[in-house]
């Protein structure tokens, strides 16, 4: 089976293409990548079974490249996208261009030059909007509160009309938050962990009270392969742990595995929009296509924390004062 996956330098993306190709020995991988600001290429650096993979390096909104790639593979997962809201905020216009503009052409090149492939569109929980008490199921209505996750929602309802208008064999995926390894240092645990190791101040938005579900990216990564096998034609699924946890939790449960102190944290002003809680309701996937989580939250933020701190040569260039700026939606992006 050939598989195109796009964004696959990212961080979602490269722990995909790595989990791909140890779960599957059949599969053949190209991987397009923009090698924008989330793309890192030491995410692949010592890829395993680097015959069965090729890098491209090509942007998602280029018609002639995507449709030429598109023609030759039997599955897209599409994992391209700018992803920092605090960014999105300085800047919606990049997020315009590569989560819509970029989905759009991925969505016209199936139907153009290869209607009977399968695509895997990764979105996120955030189009949702915030929910104060209960799940949000996969039926219930988009209320985006922030620019990236306005631009994600514009490409799912793009994505759901291209299944239904013209047939495309194309499912949505909608995760909770994810961390573990290579994850870019300006989101919250990378960036706890980098200024806890040198002492500074953590960063965390008001309150610190807001609630995440948070999820190992392995975890999610085996959603992914469990779709891209068995998931429904036209169908959403959401992908959760219920391991729901605030952030100011999070940033404390960092501190006490490195052995820091917690008054390293540094209550900044909040961000505008920011949503309150996230939480989805994943039955469905776990019903339907027999997924469920392996890794607790506090397993994987020591297996993560310990990844970081024995791999500082892969975040040292990437961790500069503007990427852990506690305030970057203020910013020029």
């Amino acid at each position: 089976m050939k598989v195109l996956i796009t964004g696959g330098l990212g961080f979602i993306g490269s722990n995909l293409i790595r989990h791909l190709l140890a779960q599957s020995s059949d599969l053949q991988i190209t991987n397009v990548d923009n090698l924008s600001i989330g793309a890192n290429p030491d995410n692949l650096k010592h890829l395993e079974a680097p015959a069965r993979y090729r890098f491209i390096k090509g942007d998602i909104a280029d018609a002639a490249l995507v449709t030429r790639l598109v023609r030759k593979h039997d599955v897209i997962i599409n994992c391209a996208a700018e992803t920092h809201v605090d960014r999105s905020i300085a800047n919606p216009r990049r997020f315009l261009r590569s989560n819509v503009l970029g989905a759009f052409t991925i969505f016209e090149a199936l139907r153009s030059s290869n209607p009977k492939a399968k695509m895997v569109h990764v979105s996120t929980d955030e189009v949702y909007g915030d929910i104060l008490e209960g799940s949000f199921s996969e039926g219930d209505r988009l209320k985006p509160s922030n620019p990236y996750s306005a631009s994600k929602s514009a490409a799912d309802m793009f994505a759901l009309a291209y299944h239904r208008t013209y047939g495309i064999d194309l499912v949505i995926t909608r995760c909770t938050n994810n961390f573990g390894p290579y994850q870019h240092p300006e989101k919250l645990i990378p960036k706890t962990i980098i200024q806890a190791f040198h002492e500074l101040p953590v960063p965390l938005y008001g309150s610190g009270k807001q609630m995440r579900d948070w999820i190992h990216v392995l975890d999610h990564c085996e959603a992914l392969r469990r779709v891209m096998e068995v998931g429904r034609p036209g169908e959403i699924y959401n992908i959760s742990t219920g391991e729901e946890i605030s952030n100011i939790k999070v940033v404390e449960s960092v501190l006490d595995i490195m052995e820091k102190p917690s008054d390293l944290m540094q209550f900044v002003e909040d961000r505008p929009g920011h949503d309150r809680r996230y939480n989805l309701n994943s039955e469905k996937i776990r019903s339907e296509l027999g997924w469920a989580p392996k890794y607790s939250f506090q397993e994987a933020l020591q297996a993560t924390v310990k990844w970081y701190l024995e791999n500082r040569w892969w975040w040292r260039k990437q961790a500069t004062k503007k990427i852990l700026d506690p305030t970057p939606w203020k910013r020029k992006w």
